[in-house]
């Protein structure tokens, strides 16, 4: 009786959590981010349609964007369904494998064998000091989900499971949770591990221990990332610019990631930093009105992945079938 009263407890638990998420700071569903969302789509489809009729235009926009054939699409309804599942599933599988930054920076002080240790003077330390370790961490944060976002590309392996995310067929603010409980780990472990490191660093060159300036209890510019992280996945068209556009990733560079059409794939791997796409060779900045282009895998197998059960278990048979034509392959030679 106790097992099935704390199993029961697990699953009203974490649901309950997803589903209280619009309350949640640290997630993207937490309501400032979603009325942002909202805001910045209608200015944006104001801009681009100003010249059109008030009426039609508002029309079009509540049914490109509102409609019940975006929000009950199969692949918006999958996306509600792996949100739900992987809430259970992370909790139950993968916390026990999960640290952060702290964890690294002190697995680095024993590893080297050093303590703390800081060079500027104390005063320096309550603003200076707090505001550029707030700049590396986004920076390092950022870099290390570049990282890690270009092994799920690369690494035919890892690829499998990111196939899960790019299989979406329309983009809705929920095709962010669209992702194999892999791909999320490889995800946290790359923006965890770069920002431990900086967190070290700086736990090294201070005269004392340094806080991130916060806002809700999120670093201030993530939070200002979040405001319009949503936007990523939809296709309201939001770009930066073509200057700006080579240093700062817009929405419609996430947008063009997820392009199948043969020059975007690959493109825009970074999530806030254009500078990573740029200097690996990948970025493609997106200027002008929005342009035509399908979404989704490039080899037309999208329709395949659009069952919690697919979504889950492919990757696996993917992985299965690469490293057993690998095999055979060294049988041959």
């Amino acid at each position: 009786m106790q097992v099935f009263l704390d199993s029961l407890y697990f699953v009203v638990f974490n649901i309950g959590t997803a589903l209280f998420a619009p309350i949640k700071r640290d997630s993207f569903l937490f309501w400032p981010f979603l009325l942002t969302t909202l805001v910045f789509a209608m200015l944006a489809w104001w801009y681009w349609h100003r010249g059109s009729a008030g009426g039609n235009r508002w029309t079009e926009f509540r049914q490109r964007f509102l409609s019940r054939q975006l929000w009950l699409h199969r692949s918006a309804r999958a996306d509600y369904s792996l949100y739900f599942v992987n809430a259970l599933l992370w909790p139950l599988l993968f916390t026990s494998l999960m640290f952060n930054q702290f964890d690294v920076a002190h697995a680095l002080d024993q590893i080297g064998g050093l303590s703390s240790a800081g060079t500027p003077p104390a005063e320096t330390v309550s603003f200076i000091w707090r505001a550029i370790y707030t700049l590396m961490f986004f920076v390092a944060y950022d870099f290390g989900r570049f990282a890690a976002h270009c092994l799920l590309h690369e690494v035919p392996v890892l690829w499998e499971f990111h196939k899960v995310h790019h299989s979406a067929e329309v983009l809705t603010p929920m095709t962010a949770f669209r992702a194999h409980p892999v791909d999320l780990l490889v995800m946290a472990w790359g923006g965890i591990f770069f920002s431990g490191l900086v967190t070290w660093v700086f736990n090294h060159v201070s005269s004392s221990p340094i806080d991130l300036f916060t806002f809700l209890g999120l670093n201030v510019l993530l939070w200002l990332s979040n405001t319009v992280g949503n936007l990523r996945h939809t296709r309201v068209w939001i770009t930066y610019g073509p200057r700006l556009g080579k240093w700062l990733i817009s929405p419609a560079h996430h947008q063009l990631h997820h392009s199948c059409e043969p020059h975007h794939m690959g493109c825009n791997r970074g999530f806030d930093i254009a500078l990573w796409d740029r200097l690996y060779g990948t970025l493609v900045v997106p200027t002008g009105a929005e342009p035509q282009f399908a979404i989704g895998l490039d080899d037309g197998s999208s329709a395949e992945w659009q069952t919690v059960g697919q979504m889950l278990w492919k990757p696996f048979v993917g992985v299965a079938a690469r490293l057993r034509g690998r095999l055979l392959g060294s049988a041959k030679r």
